[in-house]
């Protein structure tokens, strides 16, 4: 990706969120989001030469595969503004048991929203959703048996195929490509097999692979 100049002007606060899965078996994975919000060295001491840190706050959560329904969960506010802010932490346990997937942002409104919860780890798990949708296609593709595993039902080197329709479990109406009435959609009810995306497409060729399979086995 092309890496765009810096704006101009002075740069007066950074956030940052990270958001990384981990498989923990071919039934479980973890999700841990971090938001880290910082002040450039001077906005608020004119001494000060370091970075400062003004949030900082980590949520893992552990999630059932594949119906993504969470299953544990544990908020650490590790940088906060108020003594009492870590007070609402044990409040997002009530995530145990509903789905990260299909309205789960709708969900987090009407348990956390406004001062029933914290604004930042909010958007924390607003951000995480997604990766865990994402993280579902990566579970499928490394279906196969690895050490550790126990009971995994495929073991002859490929991941198993998609069901086209169930693209549709997680994405149905989620962005204009998904639209239930766009083409996309369309072509996935009739049957059509799903464009490669255009990253695997990239990476296929500068692997110099003939075929068009981007399964990992091939």
């Amino acid at each position: 990706m092309q890496t765009l100049p810096e704006p101009e002007g002075l740069l007066i606060h950074d956030r940052g969120y990270s958001v990384r899965s981990y498989r923990l078996g071919p039934e479980r994975l973890m999700l841990r989001g971090t938001v880290h919000d910082q002040k450039p060295p001077g906005i608020y001491f004119e001494e000060d030469k370091e970075w400062l840190d003004i949030h900082h706050m980590v949520v893992d959560l552990t999630v059932d595969f594949p119906s993504l329904e969470i299953l544990e969960v544990e908020v650490t506010m590790g940088v906060i503004p108020h003594s009492g802010c870590t007070s609402i932490e044990p409040d997002y346990q009530q995530l145990v048991g509903l789905s990260i997937a299909r309205g789960f942002g709708r969900k987090l409104k009407d348990l956390f929203g406004g001062p029933r919860g914290c604004t930042h780890v909010g958007a924390l798990l607003q951000a995480m959703a997604p990766v865990a949708v994402q993280s579902s296609w990566s579970m499928r593709a490394l279906a196969d048996e690895l050490p550790g595993d126990t009971g995994s039902e495929v073991g002859n080197g490929q991941a198993p195929k998609e069901d086209p329709k169930g693209a549709l479990r997680f994405n149905l109406n989620t962005c204009h490509i998904w639209a239930e009435d766009g083409p996309q959609v369309a072509g996935v009810l009739a049957g059509k097999e799903m464009e490669v995306p255009l990253w695997a497409q990239e990476r296929i060729q500068s692997l110099g692979r003939k075929t068009p399979n981007w399964k990992r086995s091939n």
